[in-house]
C-alpha cells in the first residue's frame, strides 16, 4: 500500500514540476502585437479582440500578469499602415497577429525576424504573402477563410441535386474593391 502511495506522489510531483517551474519564471511578460485594418470602434473588431483576449485567458495568459497585447487599428491608407507597423515593431513584440491582407503585406515587408500570424486573408498565396499554404516559409504563417481552389468543389456540391433549379450563382468583389 505504501509503495502505491509513493509512486502516486512521485508521479504527481513529476507531472506538476513543469507547471511549477513555469510559474516561477517570475515577472517575465510576453508581448504580442496585434494590427488590424479595421475601425477600432467597429463592433466586429471589438468582438474579435474580445474573443482573442478570452482565448488567451483560457490558455492561462492574463494581460498585465504574463502577457501584454499591443493592439492597434489602422485605415486602408498605405502610409498610415506603414506608420502603425513601424510603431508596433519598435515595441519589440515577440509575435505579431495581422489582418487583412494589405496590412499583412506591410508587416511581412517590415520584418523577417518577428513571427507573423495572419488571420482571415482570402488568398494569401495569390496576393504574395506566402509562397504556398503547405509551406508558407520565412517568419509568416496563418489561416485563410477562403481557398480559391474550393470554389469548384462548392459548385459541384450545389449542383449535385441540392438545388432544384440546377443553377448556381457566384458573387465576388473584384480586386481592389
Amino acid at each position: 500500500m505504501r509503495r502505491r502511495e509513493f509512486i502516486t506522489l512521485i508521479g504527481g510531483a513529476t507531472a506538476a514540476w513543469p507547471l511549477a517551474s513555469r510559474a516561477q519564471q517570475g515577472g517575465s511578460i510576453r508581448r504580442i502585437g496585434v494590427l488590424m485594418g479595421y475601425a477600432g470602434t467597429d463592433a466586429e473588431t471589438q468582438l474579435r479582440m474580445g474573443a482573442f483576449r478570452q482565448k488567451l485567458q483560457d490558455l492561462g495568459w492574463t494581460e498585465g500578469r504574463n502577457i501584454q497585447i499591443d493592439f492597434r487599428v489602422t485605415s486602408a491608407n498605405p502610409d498610415r499602415i506603414r506608420s502603425e507597423v513601424e510603431g508596433l515593431i519598435s515595441r519589440a513584440p515577440e509575435a505579431i497577429v495581422a489582418s487583412p491582407g494589405q496590412v499583412v503585406l506591410v508587416v511581412r515587408n517590415a520584418t523577417s525576424t518577428i513571427p507573423v500570424v495572419f488571420a482571415n486573408v482570402p488568398d494569401p498565396v495569390g496576393i504574395g504573402i506566402v509562397s504556398s499554404l503547405a509551406r508558407p516559409g520565412g517568419n509568416i504563417t496563418g489561416f485563410t477563410s477562403f481557398e480559391p481552389a474550393l470554389a469548384g468543389k462548392w459548385l459541384e456540391i450545389t449542383s449535385g441535386g441540392y438545388l432544384q433549379s440546377g443553377q448556381s450563382w457566384l458573387a465576388c468583389a473584384p480586386a481592389g474593391a
